[in-house]
């Protein structure tokens, strides 16, 4: 089974291309969706981060608004916060690989936003990196509710520089120039995963 790590950093498209992995019936494990599942009620994080964040628990389990107020602007109670949730998300994510094992499937995409972040990328096979030009990540993300340029300077300071991901990456997927382009790109990419998997493994003489 081949393992694809999807990144990108924030208003990039990301998660606009994980929609169309989908799409393609790709199997995919979203690291965002895993820490809401892991904040919703009855989540496995509710209890720890309450306990290190006390008042931002309620009946909803951990309420993400005043969570993310108390981090943000904040390294040492976002790292906090990162020591909790990443174990678990690892955790999340290691069982999904199980079943998608079990099941036999070829080829399955990891989306994690910190991927190169958080040095985690010898865990892949590969590397997609989805990226736009910096005006229309900045137009994209200053246009979200409760978004100013003060958080979006934290947020970008938080990742890696764009330029340093894309020389990492194994593939680049553009996002800024129109939907049928980012589909061919990820459709060759899938392509490329498959036969990789498909091919016979070389023998040793």
């Amino acid at each position: 089974m081949k393992i694809l790590g999807l990144t990108g950093s924030v208003g990039m498209g990301k998660s606009t291309a994980a929609q169309m992995l989908r799409r393609m019936g790709v199997p995919l494990h979203d690291a965002d969706r895993a820490v809401h599942r892991l904040l919703g009620p009855g989540g496995a994080a509710v209890a720890a981060v309450a306990a290190a964040f006390p008042g931002v628990a309620g009946a909803e389990g951990i309420d993400r608004r005043a969570l993310g107020t108390r981090v943000f602007g904040n390294r040492v109670e976002l790292q906090r916060l990162e020591a909790i949730l990443h174990p678990l998300v690892r955790a999340d994510e290691a069982r999904f690989l199980k079943r998608m094992r079990a099941r036999r499937r070829k080829l399955v995409v990891l989306d994690i936003p910190l991927l190169f972040e958080s040095g985690g990328e010898t865990r892949y096979d590969a590397v997609a990196v989805v990226w736009a030009p910096e005006f229309l990540q900045r137009r994209r993300v200053l246009a979200r509710p409760n978004m100013s340029a003060s958080r979006f300077a934290f947020i970008r300071a938080q990742q890696m520089s764009e330029a340093a991901k894309r020389r990492r990456a194994d593939f680049l997927v553009p996002s800024g120039l129109g939907r049928a382009v980012t589909w061919r790109h990820l459709r060759r990419i899938v392509r490329t995963l498959a036969q990789a998997c498909a091919a016979p493994a070389a023998t040793a003489e």
